[in-house]
């Protein structure tokens, strides 16, 4: 899942976007409340997390823009503003979270872990899809009982198409959400990918789940599931 960093204190930036790589998510940063709406608006970001102080325009203003474009990209607010005014203003605004700093990184990481939840719809860390198990909490995998290890990347696209269940992806849809705006990787990185979790999650099993779309994607669904329609397919 793609989210965006936002927080002008360099240091703390580089920590939070270390973190967030290291659990598997594609992560975009800056600096500024400017370059912040810049990137929100020429991506589709599964959360951000907002410093509220940042120069040119501060976190509050950021979400209240969003929402009144009608955007829902799930928000924390991460900041030294402590009082529960600020609190207040923050999540009447629009912020689905706030945290204070000094934090600790695990609760951070949690936090994030139920933002992310609460737009897709799901309840609890755990995703289950046939006797394909997943738990995001502890990026632990099993199939059939059976522990699965998996890369960073590969964790980060299984949980993605988990999450979109019986919905087609297409190879930009995943590129867009798994990697920052710095990948340059080549045109058939994902495919290579695709292939290694095949392997991995389907291996030798009867029942196949990761299924191919042709000409549109893959999808991650039983067997004896027809996928749903992909939305951004109608009226071509």
């Amino acid at each position: 899942m793609r989210i965006l960093v936002a927080e002008d204190e360099k240091d703390m930036n580089r920590l939070i976007s270390r973190a967030l790589e290291k659990e598997g998510y594609g992560v975009d940063s800056c600096y500024d409340g400017e370059e912040a709406m810049e990137y929100l608006e020429s991506a589709d970001y599964d959360g951000a997390v907002l410093d509220i102080m940042m120069p040119k325009k501060d976190g509050y203003q950021i979400v209240k823009e969003l929402r009144q474009k009608g955007d829902d990209t799930p928000v924390i607010f991460l900041t030294a503003r402590d009082s529960i005014a600020d609190r207040v203003k923050g999540l009447d605004l629009g912020a689905d979270d706030y945290l204070i700093k000094p934090f600790d990184f695990d609760e951070l990481l949690a936090r994030i872990r139920v933002m992310t939840r609460r737009k897709t719809g799901q309840k609890t860390s755990t995703m289950i899809i046939g006797d394909l198990i997943i738990d995001t909490a502890s990026q632990q995998v099993s199939r059939g009982g059976r522990n699965i290890e998996l890369s960073a990347r590969e964790y980060a696209i299984l949980k993605y198409m988990a999450l979109n269940k019986g919905r087609v992806l297409s190879r930009e849809q995943i590129e867009d959400h798994v990697w920052n705006f710095d990948y340059e990787g080549g045109s058939n990185v994902v495919d290579v990918y695709i292939s290694y979790l095949r392997k991995k999650i389907d291996g030798s099993s009867e029942e196949k789940l990761i299924h191919t779309a042709w000409g549109r994607g893959w999808v991650l669904r039983e067997a004896d599931k027809k996928p749903e329609p992909d939305p951004g397919s109608e009226g071509r």
